[in-house]
């Protein structure tokens, strides 16, 4: 496995990463991906001291994530940063009126990787948003959620991040069983969806 004992791993994004973790409580991972991923390397490597912390938080958007950056990842210099964010960058769209661009979207995004990296922050992995077609409008958001998919795609190799391609793996996945049952809405993930995204960052840093 790439994490070596004794590094910290923060995990940050939108609702999907917080998950209702406790505001109050440092060591709160919320009860989504997170703390399933941090569960099963403490069962698979006890003999290592991995530290994980849990920033994420509902309803932001990459803006959102950028006016925190300070406080929530670049003071908490974690070995190890894992982001997910953007699809509420494409739902403010739709219920609020409130588009972001690509553009915008790609620029914010590439500040606040480009500020981890002036922090010597020397790992990072990048998690694709994604969208699953249920309820049927969601498959609509396609067209704006899509050019924000190749952001994310492009700002990996362009900071030699780790890509964990969410998206297509909740597309292959659906092929299989119904999309409401990996994301109820399309977009906030059942158990079994979280634990989808947990074992592929798991896979990702080399866990399992």
């Amino acid at each position: 496995m790439r994490i070596e004992s004794g590094q910290t791993v923060l995990f940050q994004g939108d609702s999907i990463t917080d998950c209702g973790r406790d505001r109050h409580d440092p060591a709160s991972l919320g009860s989504g991906y997170a703390m399933m991923a941090a569960g099963w390397v403490g069962a698979l490597y006890p003999d290592r001291e991995i530290r994980f912390l849990n920033k994420g938080v509902s309803g932001d958007r990459v803006r959102d994530l950028e006016a925190r950056w300070e406080r929530d990842t670049i003071e908490l210099r974690p070995d190890w940063l894992t982001v997910l964010i953007g699809i509420n960058d494409t739902w403010r769209r739709y219920d609020s009126n409130s588009p972001t661009s690509r553009a915008e979207f790609e620029t914010a995004y590439r500040r606040i990787l480009q500020r981890a990296v002036d922090a010597n922050i020397p790992n990072i992995v990048l998690m694709e948003p994604f969208v699953l077609p249920y309820p049927d409008d969601r498959c609509a958001w396609r067209e704006d959620l899509d050019p924000k998919i190749d952001a994310v795609r492009c700002l990996a190799r362009e900071f030699g991040a780790t890509l964990v391609p969410l998206d297509g793996l909740f597309a292959s996945v659906a092929a299989v069983r119904d999309p409401a049952f990996w994301a109820a809405d399309g977009v906030h993930p059942s158990p079994a969806g979280h634990a989808l995204i947990a074992q592929a960052w798991l896979k990702a840093v080399g866990a399992i």
